[in-house]
């Protein structure tokens, strides 16, 4: 695998302008952002963004060794060590219980190559096989998710009819009992979500899947595999904000290059800026993210 790694750094406020920034995301939906309101955030949030050119055959199918490879280089490279193992040994004890939190949406949900690789990763901690569980709208009654002390954030990106994308930050809603409630102003509040006791502070990584991410859809239900493309990426990071904003940024740049033009989300996923701005869950500035690209580096868009 190509292991080449740059260091994306020096966006200018005007490059992020250009995107779907914190001003951008205010403006189309009509929400001026006081700075007075912003609680600040760290000076920098780090990001991952690592692709294989090989990580999805021809027939549709994940390459399970080159994405063990991939989650392991990422998590290496996002927690500066050696070896992965220590890097899961700085996210896991042996006495935690680990929920992987998927996600089952029929057209594409996480593949099970992810979520395998994740799970041995947190074995390697030195996690008992039985401490660990994969859910995703059954987490409520899952014992292990209902006594967890740490959780994995995973699923596909991709566009949404309620929150314009769904992400890392709208991943945990199944959390709630009563989802239907944080779909007011286009699930502005999503970040709420993660304030709840059975999710507070225990989510250790989130993991973006850019395998095959759905840049266009209309209606609730809407899939057309004309609307995907072989990306052959994961995102990963601790901060999920910092990850979906990366994550938007390559949607809305593949969407220009398809439509041939500007074409915005609709509706506006701006649950994303509010998530820095109102909830201060993570980064929503481009600006405050250090970018690290691993690998096949063709049409990255970013």
């Amino acid at each position: 695998m190509d292991r080449k790694l740059r260091n994306k750094e020096g966006f200018t406020r005007r490059d992020f302008i250009k995107g779907a920034s914190l001003a951008a995301l205010g403006l189309a939906v009509g929400v001026t952002v006081d700075s007075k309101d912003i609680v600040k955030a760290p000076v920098r949030t780090k990001v991952i963004l690592i692709r294989n050119k090989a990580a999805v055959g021809a027939d549709g199918k994940c390459n399970p060794p080159i994405i063990q490879d991939m989650i392991d280089q990422a998590v290496r490279v996002l927690f500066d060590v050696d070896s992965s193992d220590k890097a899961w040994k700085s996210m896991f004890k042996p006495d935690d219980i680990v929920g992987i939190k998927s996600n089952v949406w029929g057209p594409l949900p996480t593949p099970p190559e992810v979520e395998r690789s994740i799970k041995k990763g947190i074995f390697s901690a030195g996690v008992a096989e039985k401490n660990i569980g994969i859910d995703d709208r059954g987490v409520l009654g899952n014992d292990i998710f209902k006594k967890a002390t740490a959780l994995v954030n995973v699923r596909p990106l991709r566009t949404h009819h309620w929150a314009g994308v769904g992400g890392l930050i709208k991943n945990h809603i199944m959390f709630s009992p009563e989802p239907w409630n944080y779909h007011d102003n286009s699930c502005a509040d999503l970040a709420a979500v993660w304030k709840l006791p059975i999710v507070k502070d225990k989510t250790r990584l989130n993991i973006l899947v850019m395998l095959t991410p759905l840049f266009h859809g209309i209606g609730a239900h809407h899939f057309d595999r004309e609307y995907t493309w072989k990306y052959n990426g994961l995102l990963v990071g601790t901060d999920p904000v910092a990850v979906d904003t990366v994550g938007l940024q390559i949607l809305m740049a593949k969407r220009r290059a398809y439509f041939g033009e500007e074409k915005p989300m609709k509706p506006s996923p701006h649950h994303i800026a509010f998530a820095d701005t109102k909830h201060n869950l993570g980064v929503a500035d481009l600006g405050k993210i250090n970018l690290i690209k691993l690998g096949w580096d063709e049409d990255v868009l970013i």
